[in-house]
């Protein structure tokens, strides 16, 4: 292995060693299948690739001071593959096999694993992709679950520091009643245009309002939003805000610090008000936000 630069390392793909496969065909899932190919073979009329049939999920594993390593609630990440599995009509997999799939790539992959302090970790993705071969737009009978893993650092280039978000009225992240709160590639694809346009005006994100009316705070880019105020941690409620884990275990965080936690609709003229704010998630973890600008209305 080359020397990596664990405190240089961005949010970005490192090739390691393996990566582990599962394959649903005939009703019934294969054992697990742990191979070095960084490819996979797949029918050009295969579903995934023409209706969007494609999940994924994010968790990291850590080195701890004591050298342990430790996935980051495995298990919760597994129960919202599943969550996500079931929206699209996808066969879908146990909470063991998802759990025994990453905890088997972090042992195969640990020297992979970042050094404690270096505040990189090890990304797991697992993503899974209807392949059944066909023309019409229906369910998938076949699939292909695969878990790979990269060492990664911070996922904004600024790393944890106060970063600019620009909120774009014009363009949705997703439906009212739609996917936004399963981990769907769509959702993703639907936010790279208001992306671009904040990155084009110097912002790191965009913040989306709700799809329905535009007057409530939604998601930060591919992150939660939560903002602090009269000690209270606040963060949105929605069917379009996926559930993020992170968020779960920060407002656990908040209730044991003494504060109130409210889920609840957020205006956006209510953002003016927050003590503090920030996006948080696997990726983003815990991002800082310093300022925000309206680019419809020119506010900040």
């Amino acid at each position: 292995m080359e020397n990596i630069d664990w405190s240089a390392l961005g949010f970005d793909y490192t090739k390691t060693d393996f990566n582990a496969r599962f394959t649903f065909t005939d009703g019934k899932w294969s054992e697990m299948e742990i191979t070095s190919d960084e490819y996979i073979k797949m029918h050009m009329s295969a579903s995934c690739l023409h209706y969007g049939i494609e999940l994924f999920e994010g968790l990291k594993a850590f080195r701890g001071i004591d050298g342990k390593v430790r996935l980051f609630r495995v298990a919760d990440n597994a129960r919202r593959l599943q969550s996500s599995a079931k929206r699209l009509c996808l066969p879908v997999p146990s909470i063991e096999m998802i759990v025994d799939a990453c905890v088997e790539v972090v042992k195969r992959n640990e020297r992979f694993i970042p050094p404690y302090g270096t505040g990189a970790s090890l990304y797991l993705r697992p993503v899974m992709f209807g392949t059944t071969v066909g023309l019409g737009v229906k369910p998938a009978k076949d699939a292909l679950l695969i878990v790979y893993c990269s060492p990664v650092g911070a996922y904004f280039k600024s790393g944890i520091k106060p970063i600019l978000v620009a909120i774009d009225r014009e363009q949705d992240r997703a439906a009212p009643r739609g996917t936004g709160d399963v981990k769907v590639g769509g959702n993703y694809a639907a936010s790279l245009m208001s992306g671009e346009k904040a990155h084009t005006l110097g912002y790191s994100n965009v913040m989306y309002l709700d799809a329905a009316e535009h007057k409530y705070i939604e998601e930060c880019g591919a992150a939660n939003f939560f903002g602090i105020k009269e000690g209270k941690y606040i963060t949105p409620k929605s069917q379009s805000v996926l559930p993020s884990i992170t968020n779960m275990s920060l407002r656990q965080i908040a209730r044991d610090m003494g504060l109130e936690v409210e889920e609840r609709h957020i205006p956006v003229e209510e953002l003016e008000t927050f003590e503090e704010c920030g996006a948080c998630g696997t990726a983003a973890v815990i991002s800082p936000i310093g300022k925000i600008f309206d680019m419809q209305t020119d506010k900040v």
